[in-house]
């Protein structure tokens, strides 16, 4: 067995398994303490799609013989949470509720709103595109419903009225988040349609429209050679802002990976050479010398971030660059190793590089003790009991990464 998938069949799933699952309304639990302890029964949008997500994707795993779990429970729990979402979540314009409670009853954030987040939206999108794929008996009509989410989505991020809470985009700036969500959620929702999903749908063009105008956003705009834009200012006077300077070196390797995924589906020759530079250039910006790790924010010149408030105090996200900035957090080096695999066969270099940073993820995060990852550390690798985005502990990333590295490595590597 693989390293990955002994670790994610012991370590990791058993976690989740033991104390999240809420089979009788669907879905999961993710308000954890660093301690496991449950804190609330409240169901944030954002992780559940997400979940339902990697509950089809374990499926389609075990019925490729690739992990030894059971492909129908995992059936199961991807539709049960899809049909909570499908059940509880959309509101009318195209949007869903940001969070609800335990059986799907919307709550409301400090000014009474609902949908609050373009991000919830999609994984919603994402959710739904999943149990598509993996059961053929569920409603047809959830294309309909993804599809709807998704172009809503799309005009919205356009024309930067997209809602992206906790973290608003300011005005005079267009974030890498949302073409890249963009992408990863059509690209999702196409494989269910080579899956034979909803045959001859309309709704496929549309969302294979979405998949392309996301590719040519993100290559064409975000990504130069060497540099990318975690903010990008639509005017110049805005270049010297911390928002414009800053890089999350985490973001821009989980975009590449997606990019390279969304190019081989769309029967295009990725850009490697091109990503390679990237995430060499990522790597060289993030890397902590000193602790080891990637960092969460730099400066585009390395280092912490720096440059012009875009006002008279600071926004919450600034605030969050500066307070944060060193922290190591899970997601960063999941989707750091994940990239870093799936490019080292382009480049010796960036093969160490993988080396480098699967070795301190791996002697870093995973939580010895009691399973899973303690998932938010400082920056000498200690954990911190803090809120990073939502209040949750979310399997995303961790169990993504382990799927997709387990899929990508060689038969017999360790």
């Amino acid at each position: 067995m693989h390293r990955w998938a002994q670790h994610l069949l012991e370590d990791v799933l058993p976690w989740w398994e033991s104390r999240a699952l809420d089979d009788e309304t669907g879905g999961v639990f993710t308000c954890f303490d660093n301690d496991g302890v449950l804190l609330s029964e409240e169901k944030y949008t954002w992780s559940q799609g997400r979940w339902a997500w990697l509950c089809a994707e374990l499926a389609e795993e075990a019925r490729a013989g690739r992990l030894d779990v059971d492909a129908a429970t995992w059936v199961r729990r991807a539709t049960g949470t899809a049909r909570f979402l499908a059940d509880h979540v959309p509101v009318p314009g195209g949007r869903t509720a940001f969070r609800t409670d335990r059986y799907g009853r919307h709550l409301t954030g400090p000014d009474g709103e609902v949908a609050t987040s373009v991000f919830a939206d999609l994984f919603t999108a994402l959710g739904l595109g999943a149990a598509l794929r993996v059961d053929p008996t569920v409603p047809a009509e959830w294309l309909g419903t993804a599809t709807t989410i998704l172009t809503t989505a799309e005009a919205a991020v356009a024309d930067r009225s997209a809602l992206t809470a906790p973290y608003p985009v300011p005005p005079g700036f267009r974030d890498l988040a949302g073409p890249m969500n963009l992408l990863h959620t059509s690209a999702e929702l196409l494989r269910a349609r080579a899956a034979g999903a909803a045959r001859g749908a309309v709704e496929w063009e549309v969302v294979a429209g979405v998949r392309d105008r996301a590719l040519g956003a993100l290559r064409e705009e975000f990504l130069d050679t060497r540099t990318w834009h975690e903010f990008m200012p639509v005017t110049d006077a805005l270049d010297a802002t911390l928002l414009a300077r800053h890089r999350t070196p985490g973001h821009l390797l989980e975009a590449l990976w997606m990019l390279v995924h969304a190019e081989e589906q769309a029967g295009l020759t990725p850009e490697t050479d091109r990503y390679v530079s990237l995430a060499l250039a990522a790597l060289a910006l993030g890397w902590d010398e000193a602790e080891g790790g990637v960092l969460r924010y730099v400066d585009k010149e390395g280092g912490a971030p720096r440059g012009d408030l875009i006002g008279e105090h600071p926004t919450p996200y600034e605030d969050l660059v500066g307070a944060t900035w060193d922290t190591k957090l899970w997601w960063v080096h999941a989707e750091a190793v994940y990239a870093t695999g799936l490019l080292a066969g382009a480049s010796p270099e960036l093969a160490a590089w993988h080396e480098r940073v699967a070795d301190y993820t791996m002697s870093t995060f995973p939580d010895r003790e009691n399973g899973e990852w303690l998932q938010i550390r400082s920056r000498d690798g200690a954990p911190l009991n803090a809120v990073v985005a939502l209040p949750v502990k979310d399997p995303f990333h961790v169990v993504r990464a382990l799927i997709l590295l387990n899929r990508t490595t060689p038969q017999g590597a360790s």
